[in-house]
């Protein structure tokens, strides 16, 4: 046997108790797909009809979601709940939009919103994955959220519970753990991190993740830890903040570091920098 046949067989041992299950690529695709669906001026071209769209869209979930125990017959029953709640669902992202279109300057209209902001995109894969989490769907709500995580660098669980008027500005590096929960008209900014202050596998059953309670404003590079750690709505939290406690409604937290300005010109020591 020679040495890439050793190599061939260890890995077809090894690898022989594990189960095939979705499709990473069709999964994303039918992401896209749904959210195309949502929002037509995705498009560059829309081809179907919202008809064929969905029968298409409601067809692929079908497919996707039938594995391990679940019959074609119960994933159809589960694409068919999820479907009928899409007005639902596209109601709740237009607040969304809405809420971008209120809260950033920046912003011209609806329509920039959907087609440009990655905050949003992060938001409407969210709502998706959060909705399918729910129901108890197996792998595609992780691979979804986590196919939004490596288009827009914002990190968000679908088992999350996130109100509307949700408001991600930037985004880049923002992570939403698990168990978070998050009031309407919250406004998060880039590097923002709602996680755990244990990550024991024990831990897994209860609740490891901030509650960030209505109206409240997070600055960029904030890390807010801990399942018991409550932010009162109506609060502030600035840049750079390190937060495991609970603050009260109305708060206003942060950080204060000192900054020396001077002429170089008067510094004796050179400063120089090697990596």
């Amino acid at each position: 046997m020679s040495d890439f046949e050793k190599i061939a067989h260890f890995l077809t041992e090894e690898q022989s108790g594990l189960t095939s299950l979705i499709s990473k690529k069709k999964a994303h695709a039918w992401i896209d797909a749904m959210l195309d669906l949502l929002f037509p001026l995705r498009c560059e071209s829309k081809k179907d009809s919202a008809l064929v769209q969905i029968h298409n869209a409601h067809a692929e979930f079908t497919n996707l979601i039938t594995f391990n125990e679940r019959t074609h017959a119960q994933s159809k029953l589960i694409a068919d709940t999820f479907f009928a709640e899409i007005p639902t669902l596209y109601k709740i992202l237009m607040r969304d939009a809405e809420a971008f279109l209120e809260f950033d300057p920046a912003a011209k209209s609806i329509e920039e919103i959907i087609v440009a902001y990655p905050g949003f995109y992060a938001i409407s894969v969210y709502r998706i994955s959060h909705n399918l989490w729910q129901k108890k769907v197996d792998v595609l709500p992780r691979l979804i959220s986590e196919w939004a995580h490596s288009q827009t660098g914002i990190d968000i669980h679908p088992g999350a519970k996130i109100a509307e008027r949700f408001f991600i500005d930037h985004g880049t590096g923002i992570v939403i753990g698990e168990t978070a929960e998050i009031g309407e008209n919250v406004k998060i900014y880039q590097g923002v991190t709602l996680g755990a202050l244990s990550v024991n596998k024990s831990d897994a059953d209860i609740k490891r993740h901030p509650s960030i309670e209505k109206n409240v404003v997070i600055y960029s590079g904030t890390t807010i830890l801990g399942g018991k750690t409550v932010v009162g709505h109506d609060s502030v939290i600035g840049g750079n903040v390190w937060l495991t406690a609970s603050v009260p409604s109305f708060s206003l937290v942060y950080h204060k570091s000192e900054i020396h300005v001077r002429n170089n010109h008067d510094f004796i020591e050179p400063i120089n920098f090697q990596i």
